[in-house]
């Protein structure tokens, strides 16, 4: 497979735009975007595991029980969670949208992201849905705009996009995503939308998609807070005109592959943006006796606000890891635990067999200072591996959720 430009624009028969719509008072930025396909696609969603539920995820859940759609329309801004008139504003999003391109409501999606309790009134999805419509493009710089379009407090717009050869024909998928606070396991206060013009049956591009998400937006966190939003939503054009992918042989393992690489891009896109964060933190355990034992222990390292705040004061405190470990409701032996700390300025071991070493702190203060830090964790109890990714803990972060709504 081969990096390529485009985000949601770089398969076949897709456009995109993001506009300005005034869809929260006093802000500028846009926040309306559009995604757009010339043929009904196959499509698979998953949504947020919160009991509490925004009312475009409800829609959408709904609407993807027959799982084709056309279109994507989501904004920023307002949450439209928990909200006044929340689903019937939805359908009007909804059908707004269809009006406007000529297609049946149920063929489009919707996505909200913002502030819960607001209400979301749709005129001014009515009267900017022309303008989004007229600046659809086929380009990297529709896929650029409906990025921006779906930001909150991101500091950096997130997309990405790759190709790869099935049955003879390349493919091309590739995604936009949102997601800076609000984001822990399982998924993140986040919107995702990826597109791919590979020829597949549904139900196996929902089977891909669940595989690709254990793998990424559900190994990261920033906050520990789960959102009322979460959406990850991929539609396949077929455009490729590869042989459609009707069994999980080797040509949905190459597609899988193509989309897990996709989805741990994004994912790691998301926990380097985490809101105030200096540091992406990526946590390796190593030789766990399974998957899901390394998993939720990963998950404790990058979700300990006292291992969080020591990677922001670049303080190998390595007994904060290891105490992170120890709560995480997994069985394992500290005296066989070796750790360690790395990052482009080098790599130290800080404990052995579940004992601190002497090391030096002068080295270790470098590792830790660069932008990107990984936590070493060697079990030495099978042959399990697992990776998840998080962020440090910053004044800013409070900062910036301290007056968020206000």
């Amino acid at each position: 497979m081969k990096e390529i430009e485009g985000g949601v624009t770089a398969a076949k028969g897709f456009k995109a735009a993001g506009v300005h719509a005034g869809i929260r008072p006093g802000k500028t930025k846009k926040d309306l975007g559009l995604i757009f396909c010339d043929v009904k696609c196959a499509a698979a969603g998953l949504f947020t595991t919160n009991l509490v539920k925004a009312d475009p995820v409800l829609l959408d859940i709904e609407t993807l029980k027959d799982p084709y759609a056309q279109a994507i329309i989501a904004n920023s801004g307002i949450a439209n969670a928990c909200a006044p008139n929340g689903m019937k504003h939805a359908r009007e999003m909804q059908k707004i949208t269809a009006d406007a391109m000529g297609i049946d409501a149920d063929l489009v999606l919707t996505g909200s992201t913002g502030v819960i309790g607001m209400e979301l009134f749709t005129e001014c999805i009515a009267d900017h849905i022309g303008e989004l419509k007229k600046e659809l493009v086929s380009d990297p710089s529709g896929s650029d705009a409906c990025a921006r379009a779906i930001m909150t407090t991101d500091t950096v717009k997130k997309e990405y996009a790759l190709e790869a050869m099935i049955g003879g024909k390349p493919v091309r998928i590739g995604g936009i995503s949102k997601g800076s606070g609000m984001i822990h396991p399982n998924m993140g206060t986040m919107l995702a939308y990826i597109t791919t013009d590979c020829a597949i049956a549904p139900s196996l591009l929902k089977k891909a998609l669940k595989e690709a998400c254990a793998q990424s937006f559900n190994r990261i966190s920033v906050d520990g807070d789960t959102s009322t939003n979460d959406s990850l939503i991929i539609l396949a054009s077929g455009l490729a005109e590869n042989p459609r992918i009707e069994e999980a042989g080797e040509d949905y393992q190459v597609f899988r592959a193509l989309l897990s690489t996709l989805c741990v891009n994004l994912a790691r896109k998301m926990a380097k943006d985490g809101e105030g964060a200096k540091h992406l933190i990526t946590c390796s355990i190593s030789h766990a006796r399974s998957v899901s034992e390394a998993e939720q222990l990963a998950k404790s390292v990058i979700g300990s606000s006292l291992t969080k705040a020591a990677i922001f004061g670049c303080d190998a405190n390595w007994g904060r890891v290891l105490c992170a470990l120890g709560y995480a409701g997994v069985e394992f032996d500290p005296a066989k635990t070796d750790i360690r700390f790395a990052s482009s300025a080098g790599r130290i071991e800080v404990a052995r067999s579940g004992r601190g070493l002497a090391f030096d702190e002068e080295l270790a203060k470098k590792i830790l200072s660069e932008d990107e830090v990984v936590i070493e964790i060697d079990l030495h109890d099978g042959e399990s591996e697992v990776t998840c990714w998080g962020c440090d803990l910053t004044y800013d972060y409070v900062k910036i959720n301290g007056d968020y709504r206000t």
